[in-house]
């Protein structure tokens, strides 16, 4: 007779985040968190996250009217020689425990990491709350975590302190307990000035070229890795592409090192929630459609068009843009393109924000091509979907993209992607041109232009064929990028972990 694996049998998990999903997203380290965390829930995993209590999580609690639950415990500990307070509030979302870390002077502000003209500047005193107030809370609860999980720089005083920080070092309580570190994306780095060490006790001799230092600075995200027990980032490719110079922004000396010592760094597919992202039942577009039945999606392209003003051609394909305005994304070769993209016979819908620059040359483009070209420069998740829906293409011209989520969820929605062949990328899309039997896509490699275009060419060349392309949108729905697969690879990565000496 089967016997149930109890909670206290199962593997304890502590994630430490800055973003989850649905109490506070800036990017997709939101969905990864918010998602994983309930798959992982359900393959025995006793998972708990702490998460700062921004003021958005305040607002977001308030709109999916759930009233967290205040604890009587608080954390107190000493952060720059002065000590420090918060208070823990508790919500159950999803078989996922949350404990929202309150303190007003860190987290009560309109944005997340930075105002519009640059970062907070007590960014280090902000996210070493967060890490070293996670700890206190595990402690605080009696939860004794067989694994910590911590995602990017903010959390990296985790590691940073359980291994040099006196008194973290000589905890009985986390003696047992492995660090899991994931890089999600490695162009943000947590650089501080080198005072930084006193006001966490860190001794002066970590402040050299095999410790925290890099290029003059205090590089917290190159602590992280060099003091978890393992290191992971987002995607297979990336976890090679870091390595080597023009992708690893400086510590591809240190991820090589990293690589070669027990094989300490694993490239994992993220995914979305196919449940939440669904055009069977996704109620916010304009006509639900599936692999088995794509005539709707057609329904969804000509109802996207009139809402957003653009011309009703059927001819003109949809490409679409979802993704933040930065050089990260290629935005700027998206948008020096534009002319001869529209030339081709493509209509062009960009969503997204970020720089303030990128947006101006959008406002700026809007007004000449107005009839083919759509910009909305706020989140809009409602829309998102729509575009999805009724798009026919998706654009990212990334420099580089750890592992992107837009091309997972636009094959879902049977909109085919375009890519510059990077990253996740390379991970997620199989260019159709070389392998018309199994490819989802259409891949450009150089990051210009000419092999921009190119590569549009070839996709609205396949588009004019009606067969051929609703056989693509059919296979591309086909695809299964949830975490069903790297949920359970992660989970084998814990159990990895934990034989470890």
């Amino acid at each position: 007779m089967a016997t149930t694996k109890t909670k206290k049998d199962k593997t304890k998990i502590l994630f430490v985040a800055s973003e989850m999903e649905p109490f506070v997203k800036v990017g997709g380290l939101a969905e990864v968190i918010g998602t994983l965390t309930r798959r992982l829930s359900g393959l025995d995993c006793d998972i708990r996250v702490v998460l700062p209590y921004y003021k958005q999580v305040r607002k977001n609690l308030k709109k999916l009217k759930i009233n967290p639950k205040k604890l009587n415990k608080r954390v107190v500990f000493c952060m720059d020689w002065l000590p420090e307070e918060g208070d823990i509030y508790e919500v159950l979302y999803k078989d996922v425990t949350v404990y929202l870390l309150q303190n007003d002077e860190y987290f009560e502000r309109d944005q997340v990491y930075a105002t519009p003209k640059g970062e907070f500047e007590d960014n280090d005193l902000r996210f070493g709350f967060l890490s070293l107030g996670a700890l206190e809370v595990a402690k605080a609860l009696d939860f004794r975590p067989d694994i910590i999980h911590c995602h990017d720089w903010q959390t990296a005083f985790v590691p940073i302190c359980l291994k040099w920080r006196k008194h973290l070092k000589d905890d009985e309580y986390f003696k047992d307990t492995k660090i899991l570190f994931t890089i999600h994306n490695i162009s943000y780095q947590g650089q501080f000035d080198n005072s930084i060490m006193d006001k966490y006790g860190l001794p002066g001799f970590l402040f050299t070229s095999q410790g925290l230092e890099l290029y003059g600075k205090v590089n917290l995200l190159k602590g992280g890795i060099l003091y978890s027990d393992m290191i992971t980032t987002v995607s297979p490719t990336f976890a090679e592409e870091i390595k080597k110079r023009e992708y690893g922004h400086g510590l591809d000396p240190v991820l090589k090192w990293v690589s070669k010592k027990s094989n300490n760094l694993i490239g994992i597919l993220n995914g979305i929630d196919y449940d939440l992202w669904n055009p069977e039942s996704d109620s916010t577009i304009y006509s639900k459609y599936s692999a088995k039945d794509i005539s709707a999606k057609t329904i969804n392209t000509q109802k996207l068009k009139k809402e957003l003003d653009l011309s009703d051609s059927e001819g003109y394909p949809i490409l679409c843009f979802a993704s933040k305005l930065n050089e990260q994304e290629g935005v700027d070769l998206l948008i020096e393109s534009l002319p001869q993209i529209f030339d081709l016979g493509y209509q062009v819908i960009i969503i997204g924000s970020g720089n303030a620059r990128f947006e101006q040359m959008l406002r700026k483009a809007n007004r000449r091509y107005r009839k083919n070209l759509s910009i909305t420069i706020k989140p809009n998740e409602e829309l998102e979907r729509k575009i999805y829906a009724g798009s026919n293409m998706l654009v990212m011209p990334s420099r580089f993209e750890p592992c992107g989520l837009s091309q997972i969820t636009a094959l879902r929605y049977g909109t085919i992607p375009v890519v510059r062949g990077t990253g996740g990328l390379l991970d997620t899309v199989k260019d159709y041109t070389e392998d018309n039997k199994n490819g989802n896509g259409f891949i450009f490699h150089e990051f210009s232009k000419i092999s921009l275009l190119d590569a549009l060419l070839r996709a609205i060349s396949l588009y004019e064929d009606n067969k051929a392309w609703s056989k693509l949108i059919t296979r591309a729905m086909k695809e299964d990028f949830s975490w069903r697969k790297s949920g359970k690879k992660y989970k084998k990565i814990y159990q990895q972990l934990l034989t470890r000496n």
